[in-house]
């Protein structure tokens, strides 16, 4: 092979890295951001409480699988630690349980976009790798 050729592989490959990591990244995004959606097309807060309890239970559930997975790294269990933390505090605050006061009802809608910039910008500050993200997003979609 020439070093042309060795050097378009490894360039493509790169660029379907990051598109694959966006890719992965964007569809998390996109479940809670399809929550906060129902939650505010819903009039009952019980419901609402509801829609946003499954959902954080569910990626918190899809992060363990993935974290419990041979092929993930140790920095990206440790980036799986941190979330799986975030989206716990973002459910005790919900139920108020340990130390948290409940959101009240009349909270829920903006507590649901306050979900979603907080895991967007968990997005900027924890990294997880391509094949973690993409694990992640396959078993979200099939927990849905």
């Amino acid at each position: 092979m020439s070093k042309r050729t060795v050097l378009g592989i490894v360039l493509t490959m790169c660029v379907l890295v990051y598109a694959g990591t966006a890719a992965a990244q964007d569809k998390i995004q996109n479940y809670f951001n399809e929550a906060s959606c129902k939650v505010k097309a819903t009039d009952d807060p019980s419901q609402k409480r509801e829609i946003l309890s499954t959902r954080i239970q569910d990626m918190s559930s899809a992060l363990e699988k993935v974290r419990s997975s041979s092929i993930v790294s140790e920095s990206d269990r440790a980036a799986i630690d941190r979330t799986r933390a975030t989206l716990q505090e973002k459910q005790n605050e919900l139920a108020g349980t340990d130390g948290f006061t409940r959101v009240s009802d009349d909270q829920l809608n903006a507590f649901s976009d306050y979900i979603v910039q907080d895991m967007e910008q968990a997005d900027k500050t924890i990294t997880i790798g391509v094949v973690t993200a993409l694990l992640i997003v396959i078993i979200i979609i099939l927990v849905v």
